[in-house]
């Protein structure tokens, strides 16, 4: 290499150029060594394996075709620290990645050109590999793994099959296999509701059993998209009731779905959440989810209804306010509707009910206008003998408690504002404080114009008015939830095929094992049949649907040879992200989807370390709080029927959990409210400028609409990986959000460079390190900064790693200008590689190691220079800080107070006179009162 005449930069200067040079040279050694290979106890990828290991794993991405940006490897290079301060410390690290690579964008891009969504995936996922593998992820690669892939997505179907075959037994608090319960049933130890098993049916059977299967079919109300052809989950619904890609319109319908009966793991969903080490905020979002409520289920008498006298079921957490209940509100999709509503108000109800039926939950839910319709008939309420009317409104839905309400205006801000709307009476049941003057009181107090529950606290009340409900049969104390069983169909090509056939009577048939995969067909068009996008009562028409030698197929399954029907929904993207950490344990496991072994290293719990009750899992999981509730809820139901079941060791996915915060950055609008390109923008006199039109300046997350995306590999041109590494890490506590701003990216690469020119001559290229003692001070900064590095590593505090690291380096630049002594460039290095491994990894070469500085040694701080020989006091006068002084360390309260009063300026200020007051806080400060 030679020296640059034009501007006489050193050869050997760490510029982006040497930089790129340096990583590109590591990252293939890297590979070539198989550096970041973690070995396995059993398999193909065996090895020896130390018996302390660490697994760390980021989330699923989704390789998108517009690449990534600088915000996207925030959580990545994080985990990577992570790993590689452990691995340096002698564990045995998982660490690597795969693609979430199902996924709609693919298949409307395939609609569009026609493209296969498998070559448009896999193209993304190489321009996401060439990005990442630039930023020196020490991954490995050979555990990579790609849900599209059909010796991936063969186990997903497999654990489909897993689910399908189970049920849940309430008494056992498990799962267990199906088999088990079709043998209750035939001994008569479980007597068949209706006829006995031996009478029913092959179909019958198969029905009952449905009824108990953790996966079933069900005509269940969805969101329907006619103009995307699917159905969609209610987090891609917008609050206006549309698609959030594609803005169509979204209808509820009843469809034949395939469920997911999760709704059985919820008590112990909510439970176990105290058993991880996950952020309170995740937690309280799954509660949340889950919804689980005590209250009671208290049953109204309709008398005057149509056809005779019913009984309108409601749920409510708070029976203790019943004397306050005015009215009842039925779901519009509630069965009793048209057999309470009188003749007179069916035309009003049949109009109301077609109206809503074109609104999303969502929206029913925010809305703050209320609007309703009367049936025509009075309940009676069990305690009181009141008539209450009974209405049909939007704002109560189906899918909670028992799609009806008692509404106690007094205590319910949406009953209160119903009531009004319909001109209703409001009874408070619970006293308000004497200074409320608010509308529905929602806080404690004493029970009041409630009968025998008069006097009564909340809680009270509640057990003595559900005993009063059960002594006469009107109602008993439950547990209620909002969870719903997850809707696992989606009318899409792009996915998992059911591992599902149907047989003539249209019973579904599980396919065997041995017939895994099933995989995509080929087909012509990847669109859905052309649909009014307006017309809520299309029929779904699957792309799978039109491959039809591929539908109907004759199999052998145990009786014959038969014709059967396949599945044509897909699986939602959801399911391949639902155990891909039990995959990366054992990627090339042919006859199982984990070995044992295996996955009782990696995941298995850890009692001797965690007590009894560790739920094993992924010991780092980091990734947004976007995937709080869903993902994480999903994995840790399948982790639970497959641990019930026994084919794994633990029963949570994700031992510890960490968010990482956003980078967010400046975008700028022009006089449309058009957003122009931020790199364009100039800053002219405090205003914005694009070219010569002045544009306003906004923040908000990092992202390709705002058009203020800037890219990871403009970073690694223009300062290196390295350099791109450092800077992110020092933005800020990782788990905070954190303005990007590409101009500071210098004070990264500066401080990388001054670090280089302590350890190598920049005209040679040589190492500049000596052998000269470091001395006292020195020693202590090293040691103490060992400490304090160690300690941020391991709680992924890397910006204040960064910046001890800094403040190590500028003092070898202020005392050593002939060159770091070796004693201080050695565990520089050596701290430096989780953050820059390429550099340091060189400058570890440099100073004379042939082997790679991945696996350690990581520096250990030596306690002898972390003990303070003396103390700084600082002194307040009277609240102000006016003067230090310095005792030794072991000096007592009443040295440190003699030193402090005898002080040149403290003395200066007592005149002679004594002080009112010495406070002396310990190790901290001296506090004078004149």
């Amino acid at each position: 290499m030679s020296t640059d005449a034009a501007d006489e930069k050193p050869a050997f200067r760490y510029t982006a150029e040497l930089a790129g040079e340096i990583e590109q040279r590591w990252q293939q050694r890297w590979e070539e060594r198989g550096t970041f290979h973690a070995p396995n106890p059993v398999g193909p990828l065996r090895g020896d394996v130390p018996a302390d290991k660490l697994f760390v794993q980021d989330m699923f991405p989704y390789p998108s075709g517009s690449g990534l940006h600088v915000g996207h490897p925030l959580g990545f290079i994080g985990t990577d620290v992570y790993a590689r301060y452990h691995r340096m410390n002698g564990r045995n690290v998982l660490h690597t990645m795969g693609f979430d690579a199902f996924g709609l964008p693919a298949e409307q891009y395939a609609v569009q050109t026609g493209q296969h969504p498998r070559k448009t995936t896999e193209d993304n996922i190489q321009t996401y590999l060439r990005q990442i593998r630039r930023l020196g992820l020490g991954h490995d690669e050979r555990r990579r793994i790609s849900t599209i892939d059909p010796a991936y997505y063969k186990w997903t179907q497999w654990i489909f099959l897993q689910v399908y075959n189970s049920w849940y037994d309430p008494e056992q608090r498990r799962a267990r296999p199906i088999a088990e319960l079709e043998a209750q049933f035939a001994s008569g130890e479980r007597p068949a509701p209706g006829r006995p098993w031996a009478e029913l049916t092959r179909v019958e059977r198969e029905g009952l059993l449905g009824r108990y299967r953790l996966a079933y079919l069900s005509e269940a109300p969805v969101n329907w998209c006619p103009g995307l052809g699917t159905v969609l989950a209610n987090e891609e619904v917008t609050a206006d009731g549309r698609s959030e890609r594609g803005n169509f319109p979204v209808f509820r319908r009843n469809l034949r779905q395939w469920m997911m009966r999760i709704t059985a793991y919820a008590d112990r969903l909510v439970d176990d959440l105290d058993r991880l080490d996950w952020p309170e905020k995740v937690k309280s979002m799954q509660r949340n989810w889950i919804g689980r409520s005590h209250g009671a289920r208290v049953r109204f008498a309709v008398e005057d209804a149509p056809g005779g006298e019913v009984d309108v079921e409601v749920f409510t957490t708070r029976p203790d306010t019943l004397f306050g209940a005015t009215y009842l509100v039925l779901a519009p999709e509630h069965p009793l509707v048209d057999s309470i509503t009188t003749a007179d108000r069916a035309g009003a109800v049949a109009a109301y009910r077609a109206e809503v039926s074109r609104k999303s939950e969502l929206d029913r839910q925010e809305n703050k206008e209320k609007t309703g319709v009367f049936t025509g008939v009075h309940a009676t309420n069990p305690v009181n003998g009141a008539r209450l009317p009974v209405y049909v409104a939007d704002y109560v839905l189906m899918g909670y408690g028992t799609g009806a309400i008692m509404a106690v205006p007094g205590q319910d801000q949406r009953d209160w504002d119903f009531a009004k709307a319909f001109d209703l009476p409001v009874v408070r049941t619970v006293q308000p404080p004497d200074d409320f003057d608010g509308e529905a009181y929602t806080g404690p107090g004493p029970a009041i114009n409630s009968g025998f529950l008069d006097g009564l606290g909340v809680d009270e009340a509640k057990r003595k008015v559900i005993a009063w409900l059960e002594e006469r049969g009107r109602g008993e104390g439950t547990v209620q939830y909002k969870l719903r069983d997850w809707l696992f169909s989606r009318q899409r090509y792009w996915g998992e095929p059911f591992p599902i056939v149907y047989d003539e009577d249209g019973a579904p048939v599980p396919v065997p094992e041995s017939m895994l995969p099933v995989e995509l067909p080929e087909v012509d068009d990847y669109s859905p049949r052309t649909f009014d996008p307006d017309d809520a009562n299309s029929e779904p028409s699957p792309p799978l649907s039109r491959a039809e030698d591929w539908v109907t197929v004759e199999l052998d399954l145990g009786d014959g040879p038969k014709r059967y029907r396949r599945e044509t929904n897909t699986m939602p993207n959801w399911a391949g992200s639902c155990w891909y950490q039990l995959r990366y344990v054992d990627p090339t496991e042919g006859e199982r989807f984990v070995d044992a072994e295996n996955e009782r290293y990696w995941l298995g719990p850890r009692p001797a370390e965690h007590g009894a009750n560790d739920p094993g899992g992924v010991d780092l999981y980091i990734g947004g709080v976007e995937h709080a509730v869903l993902h994480l809820l999903y994995s840790r139901f399948w982790q639970k029927v497959l641990f019930d079941l026994g084919h794994v060791s633990g029963d949570e996915p994700y031992r510890r959990l960490f968010n990482q915060g956003y980078i967010e950055a400046y975008a700028y609008t022009d006089a449309r409210g058009t957003y122009v390109p931020a790199e364009q923008v100039e800053e002219r006199d405090g205003k914005y400028f694009f070219g010569d039109e002045e544009v306003r300046r906004e923040y908000g997350k990092m992202g390709k609409s705002l058009k203020n995306v800037v890219t990871p590999d403009e970073m690694c041109e223009k300062y290196g990986a390295d350099t791109f590494r450092l800077y992110e890490m020092s933005m800020g506590p990782m788990d905070v959000s954190r303005p990007w701003a590409t101009k500071d990216v210098v004070g990264a690469q500066r401080f990388l460079q001054r670090l280089w020119r302590n350890l190598v001559d920049e005209a040679t290229g040589e190492s500049r390190v000596t052998d000269e003692e470091p001395g006292e001070a020195a020693l202590r900064l090293l040691h103490k900064t060992i400490a304090g590095v160690r300690d941020d590593y391991a709680n992924l505090r890397y910006n204040t790693a960064g910046a001890k690291l800094i403040e190590l380096n500028n003092h070898v630049t202020k005392h050593f200008p002939g060159g770091a002594p070796r004693a201080l460039a050695e565990p520089l290095a050596l701290m430096l590689a989780p953050l820059s491994p390429h550099v340091a990894e060189e400058l570890w070469a440099k100073l004379g190691h042939d082997e790679s500085l991945a696996h350690g040694p990581f520096p250990t701080a030596d306690e002898e220079y972390l003990v303070e020989d003396t103390v700084e006091y600082p002194i307040q006068v009277n609240g102000k800080v006016k003067a230090r002084v310095v005792v030794a360390a072991s000096a007592t309260q009443e040295e440190v107070r003699a030193a402090a009063l005898a002080e040149g300026k403290v003395a200066e200020l007592l005149n002679g006179g004594e002080p009112r007051k010495v406070i002396v806080v310990p190790g901290r400060l001296v506090n004078v009162v004149l």
